[in-house]
């Protein structure tokens, strides 16, 4: 698409309680003005740059070895999907890789590659790790976390509240102002909302990597999707979830508390073929991504080989509002990150923007009122 004007974006532009048709003014690399005024037929989509806050790489590239070149090259393929922000998700991983990970990936955060580090594990529940390697599982320790906080790099850390140590592991993240999210669980019910209000605010990929719901057992999944402030991670691929579930978590939870995630990993945007993820094969095929097994039959799930715009089209497809999947995609994780600058198209924010044809496909990505170069991976 062509600017209306130097430094102006003319569409269907998705606000956060409505969609406005007119014009998008940036000045230095801000939303200035959205300006009404009458739009053809044909006038695109102009939704806010899409937030992932639990990705583990794409293009070919991956965030879990933590190697600062591989991380670039997965953001950029990234970055031509419309994700103008992420976070780099490492998984389960001895201490001092989690560690040497986290220490490397510190310039990126500065210079606004990422906007930090989540650790999904290494503390989580065996019973429920799906694809995070067995050999690295441990309890929370409080030991290991305390020199990796406080410089905001590590921005996310998901573990299972039901482990010895994780409510001093939950205080000392809360306190060092680290989202804690909940997931890879078997905890009870009243474990879930003991560590919600001991400040945990966001389910890891909910359904997924935790205790199914029982109407005699509630377990995680309705103790994430009933507790007001809470954010809900849904990987809409239709893969992690049937299109029905994710239509009654949204319908429950709502725009405020829905959050799009893809936890993509290095696979997506590439061939079917065989991969790695934290020491553990993997197979994808048909672009369904599962732990290799000796038999051949199917393992645990491994990530995804979705990308944002997918998963924002699959949401307005199960019968969310342009208006609710750009909350979902950006608005909602950016607000649960702590990231106020950005995830809306409203005056004084970041502009960051995703124009859509009609289809809903990518046809431009603006970070910061720059256009974006799309990177399809290797």
């Amino acid at each position: 698409m062509t600017p209306a004007r130097p430094g102006a974006l003319a569409g269907r532009i998705v606000t956060p309680d409505a969609v406005v048709d007119g014009t998008l003014r940036v000045e230095a690399g801000l939303i200035a003005a959205i300006e009404p005024a009458p739009v053809g037929p044909d006038a695109p989509w102009i939704v806010p740059g899409f937030v992932d806050m639990h990705v583990h790489g794409g293009g070919g590239y991956t965030f879990t070895t933590g190697d600062p070149g591989q991380a670039r090259g997965a953001a950029a393929f990234h970055l031509g999907h419309g994700t103008t922000t992420l976070l780099a998700s490492l998984v389960s991983s001895p201490p001092e890789v989690t560690a040497t990970a986290t220490k490397a990936f510190a310039p990126l955060v500065a210079d606004g590659t990422l906007a930090g580090v989540h650790f999904e594990g290494p503390y989580l529940a065996a019973a429920c790790r799906g694809a995070q390697n067995p050999a690295y599982l441990r309890d929370p320790s409080v030991d290991e976390l305390r020199p990796l906080v406080g410089d905001g790099v590590l921005r996310m850390v998901t573990l299972a509240p039901e482990l010895p140590g994780a409510a001093a592991a939950i205080a000392l993240l809360v306190g060092a102002g680290v989202v804690v999210a909940v997931g890879h669980t078997d905890a009870t019910y009243a474990q879930v909302r003991d560590a919600v209000a001991a400040g945990a605010t966001v389910g890891t990929h909910v359904f997924n990597g935790m205790r199914p719901p029982h109407h005699r057992a509630p377990g995680p999944v309705y103790a994430l999707l009933g507790a007001a402030g809470v954010t809900c991670e849904l990987i809409a691929d239709g893969v992690h979830l049937d299109d029905g579930t994710l239509e009654f978590a949204t319908t429950v939870v709502g725009r405020e508390r829905a959050a799009l995630v893809t936890d993509a990993i290095e696979a997506t945007g590439t061939a079917d073929g065989d991969y790695e993820l934290g020491g553990q094969a993997v197979t994808v095929r048909d672009g369904v991504a599962r732990l290799a097994t000796a038999d051949g039959s199917p393992g645990s799930i491994a990530g995804s080989t979705l990308t944002m715009d997918a998963a924002f089209r699959r949401l307005v497809r199960v019968g969310g509002s342009i208006v609710d999947a750009a909350h979902a995609a950006a608005t909602t994780p950016a607000r649960t990150l702590g990231l106020r600058d950005r995830g809306a198209l409203a005056v004084g924010l970041r502009a960051d923007a995703v124009v859509l044809d009609a289809d809903l496909r990518v046809s431009a990505v603006f970070r910061a009122g720059a256009r974006a170069t799309p990177q399809r991976g290797r």
